[in-house]
């Protein structure tokens, strides 16, 4: 079996997608749930300009990230992986946040191999720099990005990424989901090699 790069998005892809949800609701005076997150961009969903929602995740960013809780089966699957295959987290997420990011893997412990902070949401130069086999993403249009640019993409599915999909984008429900296409994936890519 071809032992895979796999390049893993963090927040909505690892952790729960709407973790962020109670303190939005607190800080900005609205009840939105998660039925009602149909767009990755939160600013939009509350109807303020970009500006506010940034001054906001200046404040609560790392408390935010702290507190978000690991999707469900991430931890088992993504360890399992660690044992086989690469394990490279790529995040739009800012540097001045590596510190929190890397306490919460190691208090879910959560294996890897590196760690991106890209500080935005382009990541086709960093999964080329990381040689990445499988992308694996909650957002729509980072997934067609990387998909153009000819990677094979995993999207977890949230109410945020209706769209419709190519050919190199698989929508997944849950990670032994994702396991089993990694799994697939490294074994037709090893027949693949030429003796």
């Amino acid at each position: 079996m071809k032992k895979l790069n796999l390049c893993i998005d963090i927040d909505g892809t690892v952790t729960e997608p709407y973790y962020w949800l109670a303190r939005v609701n607190d800080y900005f005076k609205a009840k939105l749930e998660p039925k009602d997150v149909t767009l990755y961009e939160i600013h939009s969903l509350l109807g303020i300009e970009e500006k506010e929602y940034d001054e906001f995740y200046q404040q609560y960013g790392e408390l935010l990230h702290k507190e978000a809780k690991i999707r469900n089966g991430a931890q088992k699957v993504i360890s399992r992986l660690f044992d086989h295959h690469e394990i490279h987290f790529v995040t739009a997420r800012e540097e001045k946040m590596k510190e929190v990011s890397l306490e919460w893997f190691v208090g879910y412990k959560v294996p890897m191999d590196s760690i991106s902070l890209l500080g935005t949401h382009n990541k086709v130069a960093k999964a080329e720099e990381l040689n990445c086999d499988i992308f694996i993403e909650d957002r729509y249009e980072n997934a067609i990005q990387l998909a153009e640019a000819g990677f094979y993409v995993l999207l977890v599915d949230c109410s945020y990424n209706k769209g419709i999909l190519p050919f190199n984008v698989i929508r997944v429900k849950h990670w032994l989901e994702i396991e089993k296409l990694v799994q697939k994936r490294a074994f037709h890519l090893t027949e693949e090699k030429p003796a």
